[in-house]
């Protein structure tokens, strides 16, 4: 459905359009919990920060007791006779986890938060040696990834200084072009052990081209993960087939799982079952049929549970499952299609917002370079001062990033045209014109 342009002005006509786009294509916002807005003049707020933290399920609650109830009940018993049996409970986020990513049940597994996830990945996948031990990363990274990076390089032994290569946008512009990745690696991908960018970048929003840079990275002989934190539950993937050799993901932004929530791991299965591969163990990276034989050697299975090495948190797991399966039922195709409608509308209102104003959004313009999220640069005053005012004026909520990058995020799932023009409404209201 294409959007109707808005009127010129961000006062009744806007909002009354607002209000029948949503009728037309309502999105699921009935199935969230929304917080009550602390400013404006609407009983909840409009929530644009589902890049950095996904509203809660209304079914989360009620599952997670339910599990807890069992532990009531049941005891230790509950390993085995819950009505979601805690000792294989993992395996009922596998189906819909690989169905989210595009993947293989057996290249997919819910563990750990991302970050050790990534490290553990590293373990397995970085493998510096001879003059091939760059680690290729875009320099607007999220800082732990960068900090990840560095460590390991620093853990070989190398200088993550001269190790990591950061590669920057061009001048002048704010997002890093897919062909000049494919530029570097095309002309120093002899040197590059691992190839990790962000799928979606955390500040621009930008999509890069995941298949594309997958591609380049193996022609040129490196290892290719992706870091798919802004990615997962916001755009289509499509792991297997692209060939990536490994990734991972964070479940508590687009995927609504919960702060702090654990995170997905893909491996591809041309590495399941190497013996060569370096892979940390524990406990749940043995063969689920021996766990119990006690035994001192482990005997991983050829899936990606061999790189579990604790059992699995089954409260935690609870969200993460209740998440997925509400993805399953509504669809990635149906989401990227509302998707484009939702931001395509967000960015019309920005375009005039921004219009004489010192705010410039610096999300690429062509939809399929891009998620959910629009950043726009402030070019006065602090991007957390500009929040709180829209927070606790206006019942917006944002995300800022320091020190002049807001972040406006209308998820598909529970966002709404009316919560975009109430964005715009604000910015307008609180951004003076350049003088």
């Amino acid at each position: 459905m294409n959007a109707p342009h808005p009127a010129p002005s961000h006062l009744t006509a806007a909002e009354a359009e607002a209000r029948q786009l949503d009728a037309a294509d309502p999105g699921h916002r009935h199935l969230f919990h929304v917080p009550p807005a602390e400013g404006g003049r609407f009983p909840e707020v409009a929530y644009l920060a589902g890049n950095s933290l996904g509203l809660q399920p209304r079914a989360t609650r009620d599952e997670l007791l339910a599990d807890l109830d069992a532990w009531r009940q049941l005891g230790v018993e509950g390993h085995l006779e819950a009505e979601r049996p805690w000792l294989p409970y993992h395996e009922l986020l596998t189906a819909p986890a690989a169905r989210l990513v595009g993947a293989l049940p057996a290249e997919t597994v819910v563990m750990n938060s991302l970050t050790v996830n990534l490290h553990l990945l590293m373990v397995s996948f970085y493998r510096p040696a001879g003059r091939r031990t760059r680690i290729v990363i875009e320099d607007a990274a999220f800082p732990s990834d960068s900090y990840a990076v560095r460590s390991q390089a620093r853990f070989h032994g190398l200088d993550p200084d001269s190790t990591v290569v950061r590669l920057t946008p061009r001048p002048g512009e704010d997002a890093l072009r897919t062909e000049d990745v494919l530029d570097y690696l095309a002309t120093e991908g002899d040197r590059v052990a691992l190839v990790l960018l962000g799928g979606v970048n955390y500040l621009t929003g930008e999509l890069l081209d995941i298949p594309a840079v997958t591609a380049a990275g193996r022609a040129a002989g490196a290892v290719v993960g992706w870091d798919l934190a802004h990615a997962a539950g916001n755009v289509p993937l499509a792991l297997h087939d692209w060939d990536v050799d490994f990734a991972a993901w964070c479940s508590y932004k687009y995927l609504n799982s919960g702060p702090g929530a654990l995170a997905g791991v893909f491996v591809h299965e041309r590495h399941l079952g190497d013996p060569t591969l370096p892979r940390f163990e524990g406990w749940w990276s043995t063969e689920a049929s021996t766990r119990f034989e006690m035994t001192p050697v482990s005997r991983p299975p050829a899936t990606v549970e061999a790189w579990q090495i604790s059992n699995p948190p089954i409260f935690a797991m609870g969200p993460v499952r209740t998440s997925l399966e509400l993805f399953d039922s509504v669809g990635m195709p149906a989401l990227r299609e509302r998707s484009l409608r939702l931001t395509g509308y967000l960015e019309r209102l920005l375009d005039e917002v921004t219009a004489g104003r010192p705010l410039t959004v610096v999300t690429p313009r062509d939809p399929a370079r891009r998620g959910c999220q629009l950043s726009v640069r402030i070019g006065a005053g602090s991007a957390n001062e500009l929040t709180k005012r829209l927070r606790h004026e206006h019942g917006v909520i944002a995300d800022a990033r320091e020190p002049d990058v807001v972040r406006f995020t209308p998820v598909p799932l529970y966002s709404t045209y009316h919560d975009c023009w109430r964005v715009a409404d604000a910015l307008a209201a609180s951004v003076e014109k350049n003088r």
